[in-house]
Protein backbone atom coordinates (compact mmCIF):
# COMPACT_ATOMS: atom_id res chain seq x y z
CA UNK A 1 0.00 0.00 0.00
CA UNK A 2 2.10 2.78 1.16
CA UNK A 3 2.15 6.24 -0.42
CA UNK A 4 1.45 4.96 -3.96
CA UNK A 5 -0.86 1.96 -2.65
CA UNK A 6 0.06 -0.84 -4.53
CA UNK A 7 2.01 -1.76 -7.21
CA UNK A 8 1.41 -5.27 -9.74
CA UNK A 9 1.64 -6.89 -12.59
CA UNK A 10 4.37 -5.49 -14.09
CA UNK A 11 7.38 -7.26 -17.11
CA UNK A 12 10.37 -7.98 -16.11
CA UNK A 13 13.14 -5.02 -16.72
CA UNK A 14 15.84 -6.56 -19.07
CA UNK A 15 17.89 -3.44 -19.27
CA UNK A 16 19.06 -0.58 -17.38
CA UNK A 17 16.85 1.96 -17.39
CA UNK A 18 16.35 5.82 -16.63
CA UNK A 19 16.73 5.95 -12.86
CA UNK A 20 13.39 7.11 -11.12
CA UNK A 21 15.13 9.78 -9.77
CA UNK A 22 17.00 11.27 -13.08
CA UNK A 23 13.48 10.88 -14.66
CA UNK A 24 11.61 13.07 -12.14
CA UNK A 25 14.78 15.71 -12.36
CA UNK A 26 14.15 16.29 -16.09
CA UNK A 27 10.44 17.16 -15.04
CA UNK A 28 10.92 19.01 -12.32
CA UNK A 29 10.41 22.73 -14.00
CA UNK A 30 9.24 24.47 -10.85
CA UNK A 31 10.97 28.25 -10.89
CA UNK A 32 12.09 29.79 -7.87
CA UNK A 33 9.68 32.65 -8.26
CA UNK A 34 6.69 30.54 -8.57
CA UNK A 35 7.91 28.88 -5.14
CA UNK A 36 8.25 31.97 -3.46
CA UNK A 37 4.55 33.66 -4.45
CA UNK A 38 3.37 31.73 -1.95
CA UNK A 39 3.29 32.06 1.70
CA UNK A 40 2.68 28.78 3.93
CA UNK A 41 1.63 28.01 7.34
CA UNK A 42 -0.06 25.33 9.20
CA UNK A 43 -3.63 26.25 9.88
CA UNK A 44 -5.17 23.44 12.23
CA UNK A 45 -2.93 20.52 14.06
CA UNK A 46 -3.91 17.19 15.83
CA UNK A 47 -6.29 15.80 13.21
CA UNK A 48 -6.63 12.35 13.10
CA UNK A 49 -6.06 11.40 9.33
CA UNK A 50 -7.66 13.92 7.45
CA UNK A 51 -9.10 13.27 4.71
CA UNK A 52 -11.30 15.26 2.58
CA UNK A 53 -10.79 19.14 2.96
CA UNK A 54 -13.84 21.12 1.36
CA UNK A 55 -14.00 25.06 2.13
CA UNK A 56 -17.81 24.80 2.69
CA UNK A 57 -20.24 27.76 1.56
CA UNK A 58 -20.38 29.11 5.58
CA UNK A 59 -16.48 29.63 4.75
CA UNK A 60 -14.93 27.03 7.47
CA UNK A 61 -12.80 24.10 6.29
CA UNK A 62 -14.87 20.58 6.34
CA UNK A 63 -13.19 17.52 7.26
CA UNK A 64 -13.58 14.19 7.67
CA UNK A 65 -11.06 12.98 9.67
CA UNK A 66 -10.41 9.03 8.52
CA UNK A 67 -9.22 7.27 11.53
CA UNK A 68 -11.84 8.88 14.08
CA UNK A 69 -14.74 8.85 12.22
CA UNK A 70 -14.98 12.39 12.59
CA UNK A 71 -16.54 15.37 10.27
CA UNK A 72 -14.47 18.60 11.90
CA UNK A 73 -15.33 21.88 11.24
CA UNK A 74 -11.97 24.26 10.97
CA UNK A 75 -12.07 27.92 11.30
CA UNK A 76 -9.14 29.13 8.94
CA UNK A 77 -9.38 32.63 11.00
CA UNK A 78 -7.43 30.99 14.27
CA UNK A 79 -7.27 27.20 13.26
CA UNK A 80 -10.32 26.33 15.95
CA UNK A 81 -12.11 22.86 15.95
CA UNK A 82 -15.58 21.37 15.98
CA UNK A 83 -17.37 18.24 15.52
CA UNK A 84 -20.25 18.67 13.35
CA UNK A 85 -20.40 14.95 13.98
CA UNK A 86 -19.14 11.53 14.74
CA UNK A 87 -19.89 8.20 13.30
CA UNK A 88 -20.21 5.34 16.10
CA UNK A 89 -19.94 2.33 13.67
CA UNK A 90 -17.17 3.36 11.47
CA UNK A 91 -14.58 1.36 10.67
CA UNK A 92 -10.67 2.55 10.51
CA UNK A 93 -7.74 -0.63 10.94
CA UNK A 94 -4.38 0.26 11.40
CA UNK A 95 -2.47 0.54 8.12
CA UNK A 96 -5.49 0.03 6.16
CA UNK A 97 -7.07 2.30 3.18
CA UNK A 98 -10.67 2.03 5.10
CA UNK A 99 -12.32 4.31 7.69
CA UNK A 100 -14.24 7.66 6.70
CA UNK A 101 -13.41 8.92 3.33
CA UNK A 102 -15.42 11.34 0.68
CA UNK A 103 -17.41 13.94 1.81
CA UNK A 104 -19.71 16.32 -0.13
CA UNK A 105 -20.92 19.61 1.38
CA UNK A 106 -24.61 20.69 -0.43
CA UNK A 107 -24.55 24.31 -0.99
CA UNK A 108 -28.04 24.78 -0.83
CA UNK A 109 -30.07 25.32 2.35
CA UNK A 110 -33.14 22.93 3.11
CA UNK A 111 -36.29 25.01 1.89
CA UNK A 112 -37.19 27.68 4.27
CA UNK A 113 -34.58 26.62 7.25
CA UNK A 114 -30.99 27.04 7.91
CA UNK A 115 -30.06 23.47 7.61
CA UNK A 116 -28.05 22.06 4.66
CA UNK A 117 -27.43 18.37 3.92
CA UNK A 118 -23.59 16.88 4.04
CA UNK A 119 -23.03 13.20 2.47
CA UNK A 120 -20.54 11.00 3.65
CA UNK A 121 -18.78 7.57 2.52
CA UNK A 122 -17.58 4.94 5.00
CA UNK A 123 -16.44 1.73 5.93
CA UNK A 124 -18.00 -0.99 8.11
CA UNK A 125 -18.16 -4.22 9.45
CA UNK A 126 -21.33 -6.28 8.72
CA UNK A 127 -20.38 -8.66 10.71
CA UNK A 128 -20.48 -8.96 14.40
CA UNK A 129 -18.38 -12.15 14.87
CA UNK A 130 -14.60 -12.05 15.29
CA UNK A 131 -14.46 -12.19 11.51
CA UNK A 132 -14.03 -8.97 9.61
CA UNK A 133 -16.02 -8.27 6.65
CA UNK A 134 -15.85 -4.72 5.62
CA UNK A 135 -18.23 -2.68 3.34
CA UNK A 136 -18.57 1.10 2.22
CA UNK A 137 -21.66 2.94 2.89
CA UNK A 138 -22.96 6.53 1.98
CA UNK A 139 -24.66 8.40 4.07
CA UNK A 140 -26.45 11.74 4.26
CA UNK A 141 -27.00 13.64 7.70
CA UNK A 142 -28.87 17.33 7.89
CA UNK A 143 -26.96 20.21 9.33
CA UNK A 144 -28.14 22.46 11.80
CA UNK A 145 -26.48 25.56 11.43
CA UNK A 146 -27.93 27.11 14.79
CA UNK A 147 -26.51 24.10 16.73
CA UNK A 148 -23.67 23.43 14.25
CA UNK A 149 -23.92 19.97 14.90
CA UNK A 150 -25.49 17.07 12.00
CA UNK A 151 -27.87 14.45 12.94
CA UNK A 152 -31.13 12.92 11.45
CA UNK A 153 -28.60 10.65 9.20
CA UNK A 154 -30.27 8.85 6.12
CA UNK A 155 -27.94 5.66 4.50
CA UNK A 156 -28.31 5.79 0.62
CA UNK A 157 -26.22 2.88 -0.22
CA UNK A 158 -24.94 0.38 1.74
CA UNK A 159 -23.03 -2.98 0.87
CA UNK A 160 -20.66 -1.44 -1.43
CA UNK A 161 -17.35 -3.34 -1.60
CA UNK A 162 -14.91 -2.51 0.52
CA UNK A 163 -11.12 -3.59 1.40
CA UNK A 164 -7.98 -2.79 3.39
CA UNK A 165 -7.06 -1.58 0.26
CA UNK A 166 -7.77 0.93 -3.30
CA UNK A 167 -11.23 1.69 -1.63
CA UNK A 168 -10.72 5.40 -3.45
CA UNK A 169 -13.89 6.66 -1.60
CA UNK A 170 -14.07 10.19 -3.43
CA UNK A 171 -17.71 11.85 -3.42
CA UNK A 172 -18.75 14.97 -4.73
CA UNK A 173 -22.30 16.64 -5.83
CA UNK A 174 -22.07 17.43 -9.50
CA UNK A 175 -23.61 20.50 -11.19
CA UNK A 176 -26.51 18.39 -12.30
CA UNK A 177 -27.48 16.92 -8.56
CA UNK A 178 -26.11 13.84 -8.08
CA UNK A 179 -23.86 11.89 -6.26
CA UNK A 180 -20.62 11.08 -8.07
CA UNK A 181 -18.77 8.23 -6.08
CA UNK A 182 -15.39 6.59 -6.88
CA UNK A 183 -14.49 2.92 -5.42
CA UNK A 184 -11.35 1.25 -6.25
CA UNK A 185 -10.56 -2.40 -7.58
CA UNK A 186 -9.83 -3.14 -3.10
CA UNK A 187 -5.95 -3.94 -3.69
CA UNK A 188 -6.78 -7.10 -5.39
CA UNK A 189 -4.39 -9.21 -7.17
CA UNK A 190 -1.57 -7.79 -5.20
CA UNK A 191 -0.12 -8.14 -1.93
CA UNK A 192 -2.34 -10.03 0.84
CA UNK A 193 -5.36 -9.65 -1.61
CA UNK A 194 -3.42 -11.42 -4.49
CA UNK A 195 -5.19 -14.50 -4.59
CA UNK A 196 -8.19 -12.01 -5.20
CA UNK A 197 -9.28 -11.60 -8.81
CA UNK A 198 -9.39 -7.59 -10.02
CA UNK A 199 -13.68 -6.76 -10.56
CA UNK A 200 -13.19 -3.63 -12.94
CA UNK A 201 -14.41 -5.27 -15.99
CA UNK A 202 -17.00 -7.03 -14.34
CA UNK A 203 -20.85 -5.65 -14.62
CA UNK A 204 -23.92 -6.46 -12.77
CA UNK A 205 -26.39 -8.38 -14.17
CA UNK A 206 -30.33 -6.93 -13.85
CA UNK A 207 -31.04 -9.69 -10.84
CA UNK A 208 -28.07 -8.31 -8.78
CA UNK A 209 -29.16 -4.65 -9.08
CA UNK A 210 -32.59 -5.70 -8.28
CA UNK A 211 -31.17 -7.57 -5.24
CA UNK A 212 -28.82 -4.40 -3.98
CA UNK A 213 -26.06 -6.93 -4.54
CA UNK A 214 -23.12 -4.46 -5.26
CA UNK A 215 -20.24 -6.64 -5.17
CA UNK A 216 -19.64 -6.10 -8.99
CA UNK A 217 -19.28 -2.15 -8.38
CA UNK A 218 -15.47 -2.76 -7.79
CA UNK A 219 -12.98 -0.43 -10.12
CA UNK A 220 -16.29 1.70 -10.84
CA UNK A 221 -17.11 5.18 -10.83
CA UNK A 222 -20.80 5.41 -9.40
CA UNK A 223 -23.54 8.20 -10.11
CA UNK A 224 -26.36 8.22 -7.82
CA UNK A 225 -29.79 10.36 -6.86
CA UNK A 226 -29.10 12.19 -3.83
CA UNK A 227 -31.59 9.66 -2.60
CA UNK A 228 -29.28 6.72 -3.33
CA UNK A 229 -31.29 5.50 -6.16
CA UNK A 230 -30.12 5.03 -9.98
CA UNK A 231 -30.81 8.03 -12.28
CA UNK A 232 -32.95 7.02 -15.02
CA UNK A 233 -30.15 8.65 -17.56
CA UNK A 234 -27.02 6.80 -16.28
CA UNK A 235 -25.53 4.45 -18.90
CA UNK A 236 -26.81 1.51 -19.79
CA UNK A 237 -23.82 -0.84 -20.00
CA UNK A 238 -23.91 -4.53 -20.94
CA UNK A 239 -27.61 -4.54 -21.26
CA UNK A 240 -27.92 -3.01 -17.44
CA UNK A 241 -28.56 0.19 -15.81
CA UNK A 242 -27.16 0.74 -12.16
CA UNK A 243 -24.96 3.21 -10.42
CA UNK A 244 -22.19 1.83 -12.55
CA UNK A 245 -21.16 5.45 -14.74
CA UNK A 246 -17.49 4.24 -15.61
CA UNK A 247 -15.63 0.78 -15.41
CA UNK A 248 -12.22 -0.11 -15.41
CA UNK A 249 -10.75 1.88 -12.54
CA UNK A 250 -7.56 1.22 -10.19
CA UNK A 251 -8.04 3.38 -7.60
CA UNK A 252 -9.15 6.92 -8.48
CA UNK A 253 -8.84 9.07 -5.79
CA UNK A 254 -9.35 12.06 -7.34
CA UNK A 255 -12.55 13.86 -9.04
CA UNK A 256 -13.29 17.15 -10.23
CA UNK A 257 -15.97 18.80 -12.14
CA UNK A 258 -15.11 21.65 -14.36
CA UNK A 259 -17.84 24.79 -15.05
CA UNK A 260 -18.74 23.49 -18.42
CA UNK A 261 -19.71 19.88 -16.80
CA UNK A 262 -16.14 18.12 -17.78
CA UNK A 263 -15.43 15.65 -15.14
CA UNK A 264 -11.96 15.03 -14.37
CA UNK A 265 -10.26 12.50 -12.05
CA UNK A 266 -7.01 11.61 -10.86
CA UNK A 267 -5.66 7.21 -10.47
CA UNK A 268 -3.49 5.94 -9.09
CA UNK A 269 -1.27 3.07 -11.43
CA UNK A 270 1.08 0.75 -9.98
CA UNK A 271 4.89 0.53 -11.03
CA UNK A 272 4.01 3.52 -13.67
CA UNK A 273 1.43 5.25 -15.95
CA UNK A 274 -0.40 7.07 -12.96
CA UNK A 275 -3.67 8.22 -14.97
CA UNK A 276 -5.81 11.65 -15.27
CA UNK A 277 -8.74 10.90 -17.29
CA UNK A 278 -11.70 12.44 -18.64
CA UNK A 279 -14.76 10.54 -17.62
CA UNK A 280 -17.56 10.17 -19.53
CA UNK A 281 -20.92 8.10 -19.11
CA UNK A 282 -20.16 4.39 -20.21
CA UNK A 283 -16.67 4.18 -21.13
CA UNK A 284 -14.31 1.88 -20.11
CA UNK A 285 -11.10 2.94 -18.49
CA UNK A 286 -9.19 -0.75 -19.25
CA UNK A 287 -8.04 -1.70 -16.15
CA UNK A 288 -6.36 -4.32 -15.41
CA UNK A 289 -6.13 -5.23 -19.24
CA UNK A 290 -4.50 -1.53 -20.38
CA UNK A 291 -2.63 0.89 -18.33
CA UNK A 292 -2.56 3.88 -19.87
CA UNK A 293 -2.20 3.58 -23.02
CA UNK A 294 -2.53 0.55 -24.88
CA UNK A 295 0.68 0.79 -25.62
CA UNK A 296 2.13 -2.65 -24.50
CA UNK A 297 4.80 -0.49 -22.54
CA UNK A 298 6.28 -1.41 -19.33
CA UNK A 299 3.16 -3.88 -18.51
CA UNK A 300 1.58 -7.09 -18.99
CA UNK A 301 -1.76 -7.91 -17.31
CA UNK A 302 -0.29 -10.95 -15.14
CA UNK A 303 -3.33 -12.59 -13.43
CA UNK A 304 -1.78 -14.00 -10.07
CA UNK A 305 -5.38 -15.03 -8.77
CA UNK A 306 -5.98 -17.54 -11.28
CA UNK A 307 -2.59 -19.44 -11.18
CA UNK A 308 -2.36 -22.72 -13.41
CA UNK A 309 -0.67 -25.55 -11.56
CA UNK A 310 0.54 -23.70 -8.72
CA UNK A 311 -1.85 -22.98 -5.35
CA UNK A 312 -2.14 -19.17 -5.31
CA UNK A 313 -0.44 -17.75 -1.92
CA UNK A 314 -0.15 -14.09 -1.31
CA UNK A 315 3.37 -14.96 -0.36
CA UNK A 316 4.42 -15.79 -3.94
CA UNK A 317 3.43 -12.74 -5.64
CA UNK A 318 6.42 -11.12 -7.18
CA UNK A 319 6.82 -6.98 -8.11
CA UNK A 320 9.66 -7.81 -10.39
CA UNK A 321 9.36 -11.34 -12.03
CA UNK A 322 5.97 -13.20 -12.82
CA UNK A 323 6.25 -17.28 -12.88
CA UNK A 324 5.02 -19.15 -15.60
CA UNK A 325 2.60 -20.48 -14.06
CA UNK A 326 0.94 -16.79 -13.93
CA UNK A 327 -1.38 -16.36 -16.98
CA UNK A 328 -0.36 -13.35 -18.74
CA UNK A 329 -1.98 -10.85 -21.27
CA UNK A 330 -0.42 -8.15 -23.14
CA UNK A 331 -2.34 -4.80 -23.83
CA UNK A 332 -2.08 -5.35 -27.47
CA UNK A 333 -4.60 -8.83 -27.33
CA UNK A 334 -6.90 -7.59 -25.17
CA UNK A 335 -10.29 -6.61 -26.08
CA UNK A 336 -11.09 -3.47 -24.15
CA UNK A 337 -14.83 -2.05 -25.36
CA UNK A 338 -15.76 1.52 -25.17
CA UNK A 339 -12.07 2.03 -24.09
CA UNK A 340 -10.95 6.06 -22.60
CA UNK A 341 -7.15 6.26 -22.88
CA UNK A 342 -6.07 9.09 -20.36
CA UNK A 343 -4.99 12.60 -21.70
CA UNK A 344 -2.01 12.48 -19.18
CA UNK A 345 -0.02 9.66 -17.49
CA UNK A 346 2.29 10.19 -14.63
CA UNK A 347 4.87 8.77 -15.77
CA UNK A 348 4.82 6.44 -19.22
CA UNK A 349 8.29 4.90 -19.63
CA UNK A 350 9.80 1.73 -22.02
CA UNK A 351 9.62 -1.58 -21.31
CA UNK A 352 13.38 -1.77 -20.91
CA UNK A 353 13.51 0.63 -17.34
CA UNK A 354 14.56 -1.25 -14.24
CA UNK A 355 12.11 -0.56 -11.53
CA UNK A 356 14.42 -2.10 -9.04
CA UNK A 357 16.24 1.49 -7.73
CA UNK A 358 19.17 0.47 -5.05
CA UNK A 359 17.89 3.54 -2.89
CA UNK A 360 14.45 1.50 -2.49
CA UNK A 361 15.45 -2.22 -2.36
CA UNK A 362 12.38 -2.99 0.01
CA UNK A 363 9.49 -0.83 -0.68
CA UNK A 364 10.28 -0.32 -4.28
CA UNK A 365 7.03 1.51 -5.29
CA UNK A 366 8.30 4.88 -2.86
CA UNK A 367 11.08 5.20 -6.68
CA UNK A 368 9.14 4.44 -9.43
CA UNK A 369 7.41 7.01 -11.78
CA UNK A 370 4.89 7.86 -10.34
CA UNK A 371 3.44 10.91 -7.96
CA UNK A 372 0.52 8.50 -6.09
CA UNK A 373 -1.95 11.49 -6.97
CA UNK A 374 -4.32 12.10 -3.83
CA UNK A 375 -7.18 13.87 -5.41
CA UNK A 376 -7.77 16.86 -7.94
CA UNK A 377 -8.69 20.87 -8.03
CA UNK A 378 -9.56 22.88 -10.77
CA UNK A 379 -8.56 26.65 -10.88
CA UNK A 380 -10.77 28.96 -13.35
CA UNK A 381 -10.88 32.32 -12.12
CA UNK A 382 -9.64 35.35 -14.00
CA UNK A 383 -8.26 36.87 -11.14
CA UNK A 384 -6.86 34.27 -9.53
CA UNK A 385 -2.85 33.12 -9.18
CA UNK A 386 -1.58 34.50 -12.13
CA UNK A 387 -0.82 31.81 -15.20
CA UNK A 388 -3.22 29.59 -12.89
CA UNK A 389 -6.39 29.90 -15.04
CA UNK A 390 -7.50 26.68 -16.34
CA UNK A 391 -5.33 24.58 -14.70
CA UNK A 392 -5.70 21.06 -12.93
CA UNK A 393 -4.20 20.79 -9.56
CA UNK A 394 -3.05 17.23 -8.35
CA UNK A 395 -1.67 16.60 -4.75
CA UNK A 396 0.74 13.74 -4.35
CA UNK A 397 0.88 11.66 -1.75
CA UNK A 398 4.67 10.45 -2.44
CA UNK A 399 6.75 13.92 -3.04
CA UNK A 400 4.38 16.31 -1.17
CA UNK A 401 4.35 18.27 -3.51
CA UNK A 402 1.29 19.77 -6.09
CA UNK A 403 1.62 19.02 -9.65
CA UNK A 404 -0.15 21.57 -12.01
CA UNK A 405 -1.14 20.83 -15.43
CA UNK A 406 -2.14 23.35 -17.92
CA UNK A 407 -5.52 22.15 -19.82
CA UNK A 408 -6.00 23.05 -23.17
CA UNK A 409 -8.21 25.88 -24.59
CA UNK A 410 -11.11 23.12 -24.87
CA UNK A 411 -10.36 21.34 -22.00
CA UNK A 412 -9.94 17.83 -23.56
CA UNK A 413 -6.08 17.88 -22.85
CA UNK A 414 -3.72 19.32 -21.06
CA UNK A 415 -0.31 21.33 -22.43
CA UNK A 416 3.25 21.23 -20.97
CA UNK A 417 4.76 19.54 -18.92
CA UNK A 418 3.72 19.34 -15.48
CA UNK A 419 4.79 21.99 -13.07
CA UNK A 420 5.75 21.61 -9.54
CA UNK A 421 5.36 23.82 -6.61
CA UNK A 422 4.58 23.64 -2.70
CA UNK A 423 7.12 21.12 -2.00
CA UNK A 424 7.73 19.67 1.26
CA UNK A 425 7.95 16.24 2.93
CA UNK A 426 4.52 15.28 3.95
CA UNK A 427 1.60 13.02 2.28
CA UNK A 428 -0.49 15.56 0.71
CA UNK A 429 -3.95 14.10 0.83
CA UNK A 430 -6.49 16.90 -0.74
CA UNK A 431 -7.04 20.37 -1.81
CA UNK A 432 -9.30 23.20 -1.53
CA UNK A 433 -9.57 26.61 -2.52
CA UNK A 434 -11.17 29.72 -1.93
CA UNK A 435 -13.62 31.34 -4.23
CA UNK A 436 -10.80 33.73 -5.36
CA UNK A 437 -8.80 30.70 -5.92
CA UNK A 438 -5.81 32.81 -3.96
CA UNK A 439 -5.89 30.99 -1.00
CA UNK A 440 -5.16 26.67 -1.13
CA UNK A 441 -5.90 24.57 2.05
CA UNK A 442 -4.36 20.88 1.76
CA UNK A 443 -4.76 18.08 4.15
CA UNK A 444 -1.64 15.82 5.43
CA UNK A 445 -1.67 12.15 6.11
CA UNK A 446 -0.85 11.39 10.02
CA UNK A 447 1.82 8.70 8.40
CA UNK A 448 3.01 6.68 5.75
CA UNK A 449 5.33 5.96 3.72
CA UNK A 450 7.23 9.12 1.65
CA UNK A 451 10.17 10.29 -0.31
CA UNK A 452 12.94 11.59 2.01
CA UNK A 453 15.07 14.17 1.08
CA UNK A 454 17.44 11.51 0.40
CA UNK A 455 15.34 10.06 -1.97
CA UNK A 456 14.85 6.86 -0.07
CA UNK A 457 11.74 5.69 1.63
CA UNK A 458 10.49 7.23 5.12
CA UNK A 459 7.89 7.49 7.57
CA UNK A 460 9.25 10.55 8.91
CA UNK A 461 7.12 13.41 7.48
CA UNK A 462 7.13 17.20 8.35
CA UNK A 463 3.97 17.84 9.54
CA UNK A 464 1.52 14.98 9.77
CA UNK A 465 -2.44 15.30 10.19
CA UNK A 466 -2.59 18.85 9.48
CA UNK A 467 -4.30 21.56 7.07
CA UNK A 468 -1.54 23.67 5.30
CA UNK A 469 -2.46 26.37 4.01
CA UNK A 470 -0.80 28.38 0.84
CA UNK A 471 -1.64 31.77 -0.20
CA UNK A 472 -0.53 33.79 -3.37
CA UNK A 473 1.53 37.06 -2.36
CA UNK A 474 1.50 38.56 -5.52
CA UNK A 475 -1.22 41.68 -6.75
Amino acid sequence: MGSHEGGIMMRRATTLGVSCLLLLAMLETTALAQREAFSSDVVARGLANPWDVTYGPDRYLWVTEKSAGRVTRVRPSDGSKKTVVTIPDNLATPKAQDGLLGMAVDPRRIRGTQNRYIYVSYSYDIDSSATLERRQRIRRYTYNARTQRASRPVDLISGMPASNDHNSGRLVLGPDRRLYYTIGDQGHNQFANTCKAIRSQDLPTAAQVGARNWETYQGKILRLETDGSVPADNPVIGGVRSHIYTYGHRNAQGIVFAPDGTLYSSEHGPKSDDELNIIRAGRNYGWPLVLGARDDSAYVYANWSASVGVECRAGNHDEYVIPSYVPQQKESESTVRNFAPPIRTFFTVPSSFNFRDPKCPEEGFICYPTIGPSSIEITTARDGVPGWRNSLLIPSLKYGRLYRLKLSADGSTTTGRPIETWKSFNRYRDIAKTPDERTFYVSTDLGGLARSRSGTPTNEVDDPGVILRFRYRGR
